[in-house]
């Protein structure tokens, strides 16, 4: 099956996936995974003799990825190289062919009108599941709403984790996380056999505890995790959202989870209101601005 074919995620085809840590408990426990925290977004761990762990960063014009693999031996280094390198050329990929500020890139020349989604199937997918943000958010996320026409900002970082996620599954590395930002996707287990442990820090109050989760699979989405102000539009009234400091979403994709966060973000408290009746994915923050 290609990636392009292959069906969205959903909680239900594994258990455990998220386990809320007793914060007490986790005192004497180092996390794995940092996210919105200054500095360590991943902590050092020793890989057992049976494991390859694999650590690398990789930058695009647009954003910073990290990419940690947790592989058996059995896989040999090679194997594991070939690997990463496919996930890397992907994410590369996507910034090259699909980044809104590249005026050669399919975004681009679909703003022109110079090609249609159906032309390519992945910008056919892209587009697809920014349509289908904007009827889950109430037009609270909306890719058409920026100048300029059609733009998946707040939706392509997620689907690009996503699309290189999948290259490492199909190379059959089960075991990983892939880290942009303030968001990532984990999978499987981290080099210690455990969950992956992931704190997530508020990310403007350095004094307050993080939230510590337990994951095996699934994505953690954040809008705001710099604190600046004016970098998410209200789609309604085309002015800048002003209500929350940040906005994190936790769920099986990391495309979709980027997408609520930023809706969130541009909505507002109101927007809690899509994580109830039996979502798959769950706010984990909302902050209010002072």
């Amino acid at each position: 099956m290609r990636i392009d074919e292959q069906p969205r995620p959903r909680w239900t085809d594994e258990q455990p996936r998220t386990r809320w840590v007793d914060q007490v408990g986790f005192r004497s426990r180092r996390p794995d995974l940092r996210l919105g925290a200054r500095s360590h977004r991943l902590d050092r761990s020793v890989a057992p003799v049976d494991r390859i762990v694999v650590r690398h960063t990789v930058r695009t014009a647009t954003a910073e990825y990290t990419l940690l693999l947790n592989a058996p031996d059995r896989q040999g280094r090679r194997g594991v190289g070939e690997a990463l390198a496919d996930a890397v050329g992907e994410l590369r990929a996507i910034d090259l062919t699909y980044g809104p500020t590249r005026p050669g890139s399919l975004v681009s020349r679909l703003r022109r009108g110079e090609i249609s989604p159906e032309s390519y199937p992945p910008l056919a997918d892209l587009v697809d599941r920014c349509a289908a943000m904007r009827a889950a958010t109430d037009g609270w996320f909306d890719a058409w709403a920026v100048p300029g026409g059609f733009d998946p900002g707040g939706l392509l970082g997620g689907w690009a984790v996503e699309r290189a996620a999948a290259r490492l599954r199909a190379a059959g590395i089960d075991d990983y996380a892939v880290l942009t930002g303030a968001d990532l996707v984990v999978r499987g287990h981290a080099p210690h056999g455990g969950p992956w442990r992931v704190a997530v820090h508020h990310p403007t109050d350095a004094r307050r505890p993080p939230l510590v989760l337990e994951m095996t699979a699934g994505a953690v989405g954040t809008s705001g995790v710099s604190g600046r102000r004016g970098h998410v539009v209200d789609p309604h009234t085309g002015e800048p959202a002003d209500q929350l400091v940040s906005a994190t979403v936790i769920g099986p994709d990391l495309a979709v989870a980027d997408a609520y966060a930023t809706a969130l973000y541009a909505a507002g408290p109101t927007g809690l209101v899509w994580f109830r009746n039996g979502s798959d994915y769950r706010a984990l923050f909302a902050h209010r601005r002072p």
